[in-house]
């Protein structure tokens, strides 16, 4: 698709994104957290299993290659996830869960260049700040809204975000030359192995086999793990990782347009403004 095709592929990739959180409310109170996590990476390993048979793709041999897609599996969809969907289950609003997860860009940024020696000049800086306060006025009326603060699943989405902003690092850093249905396979070998042994010691099982459930699994199959993983391992691919990582700034304010068209929740001037800078400073961070 080549350049031409990467603005519409960070699009698309942001609207998937932030159904994320849609689909965690879904699942909260409907299924164990780590229960709902597992099966969704078991799934999405068969699928992209049969699609990697399908083209004939290579697998790796060299375990180097092995355990870089699984460490990556295990931070970006293992614990990121883990922290997000178990922090919804506990009580934390997604809105404030999209909050915490808005500093992704910023954690990639500070760390991008010790561990990537990734440089970002003055503006780019900037569009990073701007970008926080914008995902801060979106998410502030639920953010007031919210009957107290549960800090222990707080502190899980801060979690979950670090490995998020370690697993894209690790990404970035190891340079995978694997097809990326291979690749994507193995990560969620890796999830699947952190996240299922977590989910029988901690969860009795809980799994409600109705329909919002099951078609909340579905789109974490098939638009989350195969669309929106997908998405992501090209863009970084293409681009440095502080340049992917603003691109989350976008999510909440699509998640506030999703939850106000399919939920009905009202949208008011100072998310709009929210909405504006967050554009704006992913426009700015995102600057070669």
């Amino acid at each position: 698709m080549g350049s031409f095709g990467t603005p519409l592929l960070s699009a698309l990739f942001v609207f998937i994104w932030a159904t994320g959180f849609i689909v965690a409310g879904i699942v909260a109170g409907r299924a164990d957290p780590l229960t709902f996590l597992s099966v969704r990476h078991l799934a999405s390993i068969g699928v992209f299993v049969a699609l990697s048979l399908a083209v004939r793709a290579a697998w790796p041999r060299e375990p180097r290659v092995w355990r870089d897609a699984i460490v990556a599996g295990m931070l970006l969809h293992g614990i990121y996830l883990s922290g997000v969907f178990w922090a919804v289950s506990r009580g934390l609003p997604p809105g404030i869960t999209a909050l915490v997860t808005g500093l992704h860009p910023l954690l990639t940024a500070l760390l991008a260049f010790p561990l990537l020696h990734e440089r970002l000049v003055m503006r780019q800086w900037a569009g990073i700040v701007v970008g926080v306060l914008g995902v801060a006025l979106i998410v502030a009326p639920k953010a007031q809204a919210a009957a107290g603060i549960p800090w222990l699943a707080l502190l899980a989405v801060l979690a979950g975000t670090l490995g998020l902003t370690l697993g894209t690092i690790w990404q970035k850093r190891s340079r995978p030359q694997m097809d990326l249905r291979v690749n994507a396979a193995i990560q969620f070998v890796g999830a699947f192995a952190l996240t299922a042994p977590v989910a029988a010691l901690l969860e009795p099982g809980r799994f409600d086999m109705g329909g919002a459930i099951l078609g909340a699994l579905a789109w974490a199959v098939l638009g989350l793990s195969v669309g929106g993983i997908s998405i992501l391992l090209v863009l970084l691919r293409r681009g440095a990782a502080s340049r992917v990582a603003p691109l989350l700034y976008l999510s909440p304010a699509v998640a506030a347009l999703l939850s106000w068209l399919l939920f009905g929740e009202a949208i008011g001037g100072l998310q709009f403004a929210g909405m504006i800078l967050a554009v704006a400073g992913c426009f700015a961070a995102r600057q070669p």
